[in-house]
């Protein structure tokens, strides 16, 4: 079997897969979140390193995100100030990546872009650290399950592959 027909297989399997467990129970896993995670792991490269390097910058990028979303809820104020906090803020998720395991900048805006979309289009008490913890927390638990299904996929897709 070619590798594309062997992807389509295995991704689509574990697609219904993923989607029940985000939905068919209480958990509060994203199944976008997930799905962004998957598409990042693919998008590192894949391979456990693929995995590494995108669950790493995602706890970046959400912990990035979550600081600016309190810096947003405490100081407040004008669009003027909360663009200035989400620019500095985006700025430092940046410049780490001067530092080899934070070099995977995409995968560190999904994080930091997921955080904020869930915790601001779900209505979540971003000034409050009892809310926005566990909020992000659920965020990056999606992003990070979405990275071993990624990993999964493709060594079903690897098997399936090879079998012929």
């Amino acid at each position: 079997m070619n590798l594309i027909n062997a992807l389509a297989i295995s991704i689509g399997v574990l697609a219904a897969v993923a989607t029940w467990l985000c939905l068919g129970n209480s958990i509060g896993l994203q199944v976008w979140a997930l799905f962004i995670g998957w598409g990042s792991f693919y998008h590192t490269g894949g391979k456990t390193e693929g995995l590494t390097k995108s669950a790493i910058n995602h706890v970046w990028g959400v912990l990035v995100a979550a600081v600016a979303l309190f810096l947003v809820a405490t100081v407040g104020g004008s669009v003027i100030v909360t663009s200035c906090i989400v620019g500095v803020t985006v700025a430092v998720m940046v410049l780490g990546a001067h530092m080899p395991a934070l070099s995977t900048i995409p995968a560190a805006v999904y994080g930091y872009a997921s955080t904020a979309a869930f915790c601001l289009l779900t209505g979540v008490a971003i000034g409050d650290v009892g809310a926005l913890v566990p909020a992000a927390g659920m965020v990056l638990a999606s992003l990070v399950l979405g990275n071993i299904f990624g990993l999964v996929s493709e060594k079903v897709a690897g098997a399936l592959a090879a079998s012929e």
